[in-house]
């Protein structure tokens, strides 16, 4: 077994290690249930629902006016905070679930999705219960949106890039791969240690390289060949090729 190959054996073995440590921890959280997650948005939604009856509820209690607005305002802010605290507590929850099942990569884009979902839902609600006219807020996100789009083409690039790469699975941590592409100078070999959103980490030996998840895509991609690191040198012009002769005869003097 040369170097290379050992290599990667000791760095499937941590990754394994690694996943089994990460099992048995998700396996501890799935038995913890989400009573706090649960909570807190049970009372954001409490918040809510009191903020738009508050000229009912507390026509009694509070002075009309500025004393209602200043109670309304009071349960919109609490309702912005527990539906985000319930938010990033259910995604790691969920995360914690589908990791040692998906891998953590792909949970970890699950959760990104969730958050981003989540937080946009709860900003609009929020502005809502404030009676922030939301439509024409979205016009001005929207274009805002494509403005940055333009801007972090290359970084939004490398995250889509990344979710094809995670759900094609070209390669896996801890495989010796070879990327061939123009833009990469060449060519690349080394060992995956990890996969990430908008790069992959690429050992090669002397170094640990971080790639871009376009450029990986767009590269060709392969197994590392066997004996790799000692190519065959070319023929010389002129001079008779060893493998070629016939048995038996030698060089001439």
């Amino acid at each position: 077994m040369d170097q290379e190959e050992q290599r990667a054996h000791e760095l499937r073995e941590l990754s394994a290690q690694v996943a089994r440590v990460k099992e048995k921890t998700a396996q501890v959280k799935e038995k913890t249930r989400p009573w706090k997650e649960t909570i807190a948005l049970v009372l954001a939604i409490a918040a809510a629902q009191v903020s738009l009856h508050s000229a009912t509820i507390f026509s009694g209690l509070v002075p009309a006016g500025l004393a209602t607005q200043a109670v309304r305002g009071a349960l919109n802010i609490l309702f912005f905070g527990l539906a985000t605290v319930a938010l990033f507590g259910i995604s790691a929850k969920t995360r914690a679930f589908f990791e040692p099942r998906i891998g953590s990569a792909h949970a970890a884009v699950i959760r990104y999705a969730l958050l981003l979902v989540g937080l946009v839902v709860i900003l609009i609600i929020t502005l809502q219960l404030f009676s922030v006219a939301v439509r024409g807020l979205l016009l001005g996100t929207a274009l805002t949106s494509v403005l940055i789009g333009i801007a972090a083409q290359q970084s939004l690039s490398n995250v889509f890039a990344g979710m094809v790469l995670l759900l094609s699975r070209p390669f896996r941590v801890g495989d010796p791969i070879q990327l061939r592409a123009g833009a990469l100078g060449g060519q690349l070999q080394g060992i995956v240690t990890e996969i990430g959103i908008t790069y992959i980490r690429l050992d090669t030996g002397d170094t640990v390289m971080n790639v871009p998840n376009s450029q990986v895509l767009a590269a060709a991609v392969g197994p590392v060949p066997r004996h790799a690191d000692k190519p065959v040198p070319p023929p010389v012009p002129g001079a008779e090729n060893p493998a070629t002769r016939p048995p038996g005869t030698g060089t001439h003097a």
